[in-house]
């Protein structure tokens, strides 16, 4: 049949930006189901009942003394409630236990929910740890741990995670869960990567991720963190600011320094409340006048020897304290060395090579010395 001159065909017309704005709705929507739905299995009684069984089967192990010492730990843990002990005996630890709150009423520091390890006997984290949810800070330091336990995700109530100088190798995702957390302390491990589930610890103030030789880039879900004010990536193998720290409109402190940045941005003024910067033993040339635009803006140390422009608004500001290190004065040995270096480690890039522990004491005795020397400049007013 031949189609008239004056008959219209309708011809589907397709808009992509709408379809691509109904996809991205019906993908948000499943993303909150399951959200919804792992929240639900999380608080569910299963995960409670299972850990429970563990205990008992784990307390069947032990001998009479070391139970009791594990129950002594165990005091305020939310597992107290298994019945592991007769009558009699519950009367008694009933009795124990307001002896301990009066005698915490009067010496406060035996209430704090602290758990500490050091040395280099320790491979792995005492067993016995996972019963003690309640804790509300661990300082773990100069072992030979080399990963976090798979039930870090149950203590919910920390706030405090220090394990600097330790061998851990990756911090897992369920880091993320930890939404309480106010302190990240992570400095001289063996990191090389962070999980981007770290953006969900809303509550962050501070992360200190110095001095782990294979960390060359954050995730950019680290911008949600708003409340962070100090944030530590020295002696690491970044060459540019990470995205996301430009996106921490908290940031009071930021430590660059001992990396290979070759410039710094110019949106760095988007950190409207920073107040001091380290960018010493960089590869800098020059700094950008965006600097001179923060007004909270207190001091910046930088490395003396290849800086050759700076804004005369930094260097000659009386509220600001600029000060240039000048720790090597032989600067063409210095890249010779450093060349040097880089050869040497492109060779051994196929295979890991781990730092000496000898090293990581050097750097980390280093950094304390340099922020002790600044530390007193301050002081000086």
């Amino acid at each position: 049949a031949e189609m008239g001159l004056g008959r219209k065909l309708d011809v589907p017309v397709c808009d992509l930006s709408l379809i691509r704005g109904m996809w991205e709705v019906r993908v948000k929507k499943h993303r909150q189901k399951q959200k919804k739905e792992q929240e639900r299995i999380e608080k569910s009684a299963l995960p409670k009942i299972e850990q429970q069984w563990q205990y008992r089967i784990y307390c069947k192990t032990l001998k009479t003394k070391e139970l009791n010492l594990l129950h002594h730990y165990l005091e305020r843990a939310t597992l107290t409630d298994i019945q592991v002990y007769t009558e009699a005996e519950q009367q008694d630890q009933r009795d124990q236990q307001d002896q301990r709150d009066q005698q915490d009423q009067k010496d406060p520091q035996q209430s704090e929910l602290i758990f500490q390890l050091d040395g280099d006997h320790w491979t792995d984290f005492p067993k016995e740890l996972q019963w003690m949810t309640y804790l509300k800070e661990w300082h773990v330091r100069e072992t030979k741990i080399r990963r976090l336990p798979d039930y870090l995700a149950l203590f919910t109530q920390l706030t405090v995670l220090e394990i600097p100088k330790n061998t851990i190798a990756e911090l897992p995702p369920e880091i993320g869960k930890l939404t309480g957390l106010r302190e990240l302390n992570v400095n001289y491990n063996r990191l090389s990567r962070v999980p981007p589930e770290l953006g969900n610890c809303e509550n962050l103030e501070r992360l200190e991720l110095a001095g782990n030789h294979n960390l060359s880039e954050l995730p950019f879900e680290l911008s949600g963190l708003k409340q962070l004010v100090h944030l530590d990536i020295a002696e690491n193998r970044f060459v540019s600011i990470p995205i996301c720290a430009l996106r921490m409109s908290s940031l009071q402190l930021l430590d660059l320094s001992n990396n290979s940045l070759t410039d710094l941005p110019q949106d760095m003024d988007r950190l409207e409340q920073l107040a001091t910067l380290f960018v010493h033993k960089n590869n800098l040339s020059y700094l950008p006048h965006c600097l001179a635009n923060i007004s909270t803006l207190k001091m910046i140390v930088v490395s003396g020897d290849e800086l050759t422009c700076i804004p005369t608004k930094l260097c000659s500001n009386p509220d600001i304290k600029f000060i240039r290190l000048y720790d090597n004065p032989a600067s063409e040995e210095k890249k010779k060395k450093k060349k040097k270096e880089e050869e040497e480690e492109k060779n051994k890039k196929k295979r890991w090579r781990e730092p000496r522990e000898e090293e990581v004491k050097k750097d980390s005795r280093e950094k304390e010395f340099i922020e002790a020397y600044i530390s007193t400049l301050e002081d000086r007013g």
